[in-house]
């Protein structure tokens, strides 16, 4: 048996094998071991994509619940402001109603003022006028000149 040369190529084929099937189970193994280290690294790297993508969406969600906030405060305090200028210019339309209402008032009275005096300057031209024509009708030549004389010499008493 060990005089066979059949049973050496045989032994030697049967190293070979085993020597070759180390060999590859080695690199096999090795490769195997470094995909899976890759895809263990992987997988980290994706688990903290994702803790790190939950984490910007809870800040996003609180970012937009205090931009929400905000905005409510603004459109409050646009909506008290809003409020406050219609009151004042209310106010500001009351006054103002008022002055106007009183210049009208005084430019009424204005008014009733002087048609009272051009109704008085009316009458006394009025006056005037018919006791020109009753005197005119009533008194002679002699009365006048008696009158005029009368009323020159009163002139001096009465310019003192």
């Amino acid at each position: 048996m060990f005089a066979d040369p059949t049973f050496w190529v045989a032994v030697s084929f049967v190293l070979f094998v085993a020597l070759t099937f180390k060999m590859v189970w080695q690199k096999a193994t090795t490769a195997l071991d470094a995909r899976a280290n890759e895809i263990r690294n992987r997988l980290e790297e994706a688990q903290n994509l994702r803790e790190e993508a939950q984490a910007a969406k809870a800040n996003y969600q609180r970012l937009q619940r205090d931009a929400l906030k905000e905005a409510e405060a603004i459109l409050a305090h646009a909506r008290e402001e809003a409020k406050r200028m219609r009151e004042e210019g209310e106010k500001k339309l009351e006054a103002s109603l008022a002055r106007r209402e009183q210049l009208a008032i005084e430019k009424i009275a204005a008014a009733e003022a002087k048609a009272l005096q051009d109704v008085r300057e009316q009458m006394v031209d009025l006056a005037m006028a018919a006791t020109r024509q009753l005197i005119e009708s009533n008194i002679d030549g002699a009365v006048r000149s008696r009158l005029v004389a009368d009323a020159v010499a009163e002139i001096p008493t009465r310019l003192q």
